[in-house]
Parts: structure tokens; C-alpha cells; sequence
């Protein structure tokens, strides 16, 4: 069903080749300056932007920015994320350090943020020693293999209880995946219930529970009874360590 409505809006978006051929000319009669050469031979037609509105991933729109908010507020000196989207963590390192990782370690060059590779189902920190913790959009993949990580089923609990071990007592923990029905959908990701996550990290206060909805709409201190009329949403939780 996805496929389907996905490929209908894009045929309804879709900006025919033989109008851009019309404008290219267009554009070539109209510009007398000649500034800069507009060639046949270096034309790169974008025949799918011509939306109404601008779109956008709404998941990965709205969680980093849920998640910078609260961090800004809360203000630590250091902040370490794991495998979230790289976007987040070089815009955070604007306002403090930060320190990311990832099974495949990105090549980043920023200051005020390092880079470097962990795994997630044994992670090398000390117990209880991260303050400011955060693992978004992450491990619902972990286990399946997608990402060149051994396929094990148990993947995404040992990365959770990793998460909780190395978080410190009072320390914030920012975790997201994603929620509604529960399923797996092998080797993108899992869904999950809002239930197996306050079960998963038992010892952990959820201070804040925000959701990108499938209807594309962002709640802040969302109700959770909503996420089990969810298919595929965006759960973001704010735990505190006990």
C-alpha cells in the first residue's frame, strides 16, 4: 500500500521532461550576460521538486529537534550521543562538546566534536559515568544486520541495557524509536510498543514522551494511549536515571 501511494504522488509531482527541454531554451534566450554558461551537456534535471509544500522526513525533522531543546535547557559540559543522525550531533557541538560514535565511524571534522566507533551491545564506557546520553532512531536496527552488525535478535536489549549501564544516576538518557503496532520489518527496523519501552528500561524515570505521529504531526508530552493506533510513528523519550 506504501509503494503504491508513494509512486502515485510522485507521478502527480513529477515535472515532465519536455517542459524542462522548453525551459532550458527559455532560460538560454532570456539570459543576455551570458555569466555563466547554462550547456545541454551539463544539465541535471530535477523533474520532482515542483510540490505545493516543502516536504520532509517528519522523524527526522522533529526528534533532533525535540532532542536539542531539551539538552540546551538541561545544559551539560559534555554531551555523547551513539548513532544518531549526524546533523544532530554537529549542530549541537555549536553550543557544546560532544563526542559521537557509531559502529561505522563517520568522518566528521568539526570543533568542539569528536568522532569514533563503539558498539553498542558493549560499549567501553565506565558504569554510571555519562551525564548526557543520547541514542535516537538507533536501535531499532541493531541485530538485523543491516548495517554490516551480527544478525541477533537480542541485538536491540543488549544495546538498551548497555544504555542504561553507562548512563549516570541523575543522568539523561535520550532515546528514540520507533512506535505503534509491534512488528519487526526485516532488516530496515522494529517497531515497538510504548510499553515494551517503560518495560525495557525499568530503574529509569520518563520525565518527557513526545511523538511524531503517522499523520506527519508532532506532540509534545504526548498521551501514549495514541502510539497503539500508530503503524509506524516516532517515539521520543527523555529517562532519567534513578
Amino acid at each position: 500500500m506504501f509503494k503504491f501511494l508513494f509512486a502515485k504522488n510522485k507521478q502527480a509531482n513529477s515535472f515532465p521532461f519536455k517542459e524542462f527541454r522548453k525551459e532550458f531554451t527559455y532560460f538560454n534566450r532570456i539570459d543576455k550576460n551570458k555569466r555563466i554558461l547554462n550547456l545541454w551537456e551539463n544539465r541535471y534535471p530535477c523533474l520532482e521538486d515542483r510540490t505545493e509544500t516543502t516536504t520532509f522526513d517528519t522523524h527526522y525533522v522533529y526528534h533532533p529537534a525535540w532532542a536539542m531543546r531539551r539538552i540546551l535547557q538541561l545544559a551539560p559540559p559534555k554531551h555523547i550521543d551513539i548513532s544518531s543522525a549526524l546533523q544532530f550531533c554537529a549542530m549541537l557541538s555549536a553550543f557544546m562538546p560532544v563526542e559521537f560514535y557509531d559502529y561505522r565511524p563517520a568522518k566528521l571534522s568539526l570543533t568542539n566534536l569528536s568522532s569514533g566507533k563503539a558498539d553498542l551491545t558493549d560499549l567501553f564506557f565506565e558504569t554510571d559515568s555519562i551525564v548526557s546520553l543520547s541514542c535516537m532512531h538507533t536501535v531499532e536496527h541493531v541485530g538485523l544486520g543491516r548495517y554490516g552488525d551480527p544478525i541477533d535478535p537480542e541485538g536491540d536489549v543488549k544495546a538498551i541495557n548497555e544504555l542504561k549501564r553507562v548512563t549516570a544516576k541523575g543522568g539523561s538518557l535520550f532515546f528514540v524509536v520507533p512506535v505503534g503496532k509491534p512488528k519487526i520489518q526485516f532488516n530496515a527496523h522494529r517497531v515497538y510498543a510504548f510499553e515494551q519501552i517503560k518495560e525495557y528500561f525499568e530503574g529509569f524515570d520518563l520525565v518527557d514522551f513526545s511523538l511524531v505521529k503517522d499523520d506527519t504531526s508532532f506532540e509534545n508530552q504526548a498521551d501514549p494511549k495514541i502510539v497503539a493506533s500508530q503503524y509506524y510513528a516516532c517515539g521520543c523519550f527523555h529517562f532519567i536515571k534513578r
